[in-house]
């Protein structure tokens, strides 16, 4: 079974990030219909996080592995990989924010764009100096500390919400199991680049876990969208 899995492990690469990607886009339009008719700003920057992560896979995946540009061109490699990191680890500052928005916005912000406004300009900046230095020293240890000590706050403040008010919403159980999950996920990728060379085996239990966290997103967000 593993031989199998390694011998066509290009193929379910593609099969991964054709999930993930179908998935990102089901949650991010329901989500905006979710939100211009709520109009929670939590919603929003929930929604921004998942289409950061629809371009990341996209750009890895379905244009980074396009082997005869790599081939030819390793510049075209590096970029790829470049973007991709950029908008993975956007994607997980998007979802924290979407924890923590209460506690740093004030209404008059609410109007602003969840895009592009002065606060998550910094998380702009941060990923940038973090993409650059992973880069310089052609490494991604910047990136996978960055997210699992991210995912460490997300999963605290997720558990928090959950005990406060998972009785009322039940989404918020969905929220912390993934928020968990993907703390594991980062800290396996950790584990598999810093220790195991990349093994093949973690990396596909990775992505596994992966498929499992955006599914549970999909889940709760269509259990949240059945009421409106």
């Amino acid at each position: 079974m593993y031989n199998l899995i390694i011998e066509n492990k290009e193929l379910l690469k593609l099969l991964y990030a054709l999930i993930v990607g179908i998935i990102c886009i089901i949650i991010v339009v329901k989500t905006d219909k979710l939100f211009r008719l709520s109009f929670h700003q939590g919603i929003r920057y929930f929604r921004n996080a998942f289409f950061f992560y629809g371009i990341a896979f996209i750009t890895r995946y379905f244009v980074g592995e396009n082997y005869f540009y790599t081939l030819i061109n390793k510049d075209y490699f590096y970029l790829t990989n470049i973007v991709f990191e950029y908008f993975l680890i956007m994607a997980g500052f998007f979802l924290l924010y979407s924890l923590l928005w209460k506690k740093i916005e004030t209404s008059k912000e609410h109007y602003i764009s969840s895009l592009f406004n002065a606060k998550i300009s910094l998380f702009y900046f941060m990923t940038l100096v973090i993409v650059i230095m992973d880069y310089l020293w052609q490494t991604r240890y910047f990136m996978f500390f960055s997210q699992i000590i991210l995912f460490v706050f997300a999963m605290v403040i997720s558990y928090s919400n959950y005990k406060k008010n998972g009785k009322q919403h039940r989404f918020l159980k969905f929220y912390f199991i993934a928020m968990l999950l993907s703390l594991l996920a980062w800290i396996l990728n950790a584990i598999a680049a810093l220790y195991l060379q990349w093994n093949q085996g973690v990396l596909m239990s990775v992505y596994s876990i992966n498929i499992i966290i955006f599914l549970l997103f999909l889940y709760g967000v269509i259990r949240v969208t059945r009421k409106w």
